[in-house]
């Protein structure tokens, strides 16, 4: 697993160890960066499951302003420091060791550039754009970033919010919603 392009071009990035984390592999990331390559630069990103912090460390490498990542599990943000710190993004960047639904209860931040990549069976991907749409954390034109298995089917959200394309990369897929002005 490495970083595509940008400004960490090339670095590795470190892994969980085990089958508890799927890192979405250089192929999909790819795809998906270049689908959103126009809508990074200068944003504020929120890797919500962060597991090893690659989508928000690719976003940095990209243009992003700043990123905060999430993830509940202490080995998961352990890892997620290191691999910011191997890419010299510790200025543009906080990790937060709390669970999601905790962590947007108490967002003070709104976001244009949101990854959300939960474990696909917990149903937690739902439950968070639930939150992210009732707290109203996107800011105009922002967009949300859905992995999922391919099969599974993600619902319209409330207005101001409208659901995109959906980008499928063999069992995965990837859908944007994005924040309308």
């Amino acid at each position: 697993m490495r970083v595509i392009t940008g400004l960490a071009k090339g670095r590795r990035l470190e892994e969980l160890p085990g089958l508890d984390t799927r890192p979405t592999t250089d192929r999909v990331k790819e795809g998906l960066f270049s689908a959103i390559q126009f809508d990074i630069e200068g944003r504020r990103a929120l890797d919500l499951f962060a597991g090893t912090g690659q989508l928000g460390i690719e976003a940095l490498s990209r243009g992003a302003s700043f990123c905060d990542f999430v993830d509940s599990a202490p080995a998961a943000l352990k890892v997620v420091q290191r691999n910011v710190k191997t890419c010299g993004f510790e200025e543009r960047s906080a990790c937060h060791g709390r669970d999601f639904a905790a962590f947007l209860n108490r967002a003070g931040e709104r976001y244009g550039l949101i990854f959300l990549d939960p474990p696909y069976a917990s149903g937690n991907l739902e439950r968070a754009l639930e939150l992210i749409t009732m707290i109203d954390i996107v800011v105009e034109n922002g967009i949300i970033v859905c992995e999922s298995p391919a099969d599974h089917m993600l619902s319209d959200l409330p207005d101001p919010y409208e659901k995109g394309r959906e980008y499928r990369y063999g069992r995965i897929k990837f859908t944007l919603y994005r924040r309308r002005a």
